[in-house]
C-alpha cells in the first residue's frame, strides 16, 4: 500500500468511533466479535458480555482518559478510500470538516458506544488474542509498558 506514503487525512466510521476515544499516545487492546468467531473464543474472551467492544488499557493511562479532551470531526465522505477493510478510510485530499464536537468525558461516551472498559496492569497478557477468532487490534503499543517488540 505504498499510496498510504505522505500526508494523509485519516477517519473511520461511527460503528468503530470508540476505538479513538482515548489520548492519541494511549496504547490499547480492542476486541469485537465477528460473524467468523467461534464459540470457544467467545467462551474464553468475551463470556456473557453485551458490550459492542472490549477496550484495554493499563492502569496507567486511567488519569489521562479521565482528564483529556478530544473533539469528534465529521467529514463527507466523498474523497476517502478504504483501508484494511471498511472502518478505517483515507485521503490525500485536504479537506474541510462538516462539523466539530467535543466529546465529552471519553468514560460516559465509551459506555455509551456499549464499550467495556478494562484498565490491566500490562497488555501483555493479551498477546495472543491475534491467534483468536475474534477482531483484535492495536494501537499506539510501542507506549505500552513492556510490551514485545
Amino acid at each position: 500500500m505504498e499510496w498510504l506514503n505522505g500526508p494523509l487525512v485519516w477517519a473511520i466510521t461511527e460503528q468503530r468511533q470508540a476505538a479513538y476515544l482515548f489520548p492519541r499516545d494511549c496504547p490499547r487492546v480492542l476486541l469485537w466479535l465477528t460473524p467468523d468467531t467461534t464459540p470457544e473464543d467467545r467462551a474464553e474472551w468475551w463470556g456473557t458480555r453485551n458490550a459492542e467492544m472490549i477496550a484495554c488499557v493499563e492502569w496507567r493511562w486511567l488519569d489521562a482518559i479521565r482528564s483529556a479532551e478530544l473533539h469528534r470531526y465529521e467529514f463527507a465522505a466523498n474523497s476517502f478510500q478504504p483501508v484494511d477493510g471498511d472502518w478505517t478510510w483515507v485521503t490525500k485530499d485536504s479537506v474541510e470538516p462538516i462539523s466539530v464536537e467535543p466529546c465529552g468525558d471519553l468514560l460516559e461516551a465509551l459506555a455509551a458506544q456499549a464499550v467495556e472498559l478494562r484498565i490491566m496492569p500490562s497488555l501483555v497478557p493479551l498477546a495472543g488474542v491475534w491467534s483468536t477468532s475474534l477482531h483484535a487490534s492495536g494501537i499506539r503499543l510501542k507506549n505500552a509498558h513492556d510490551w514485545p517488540r
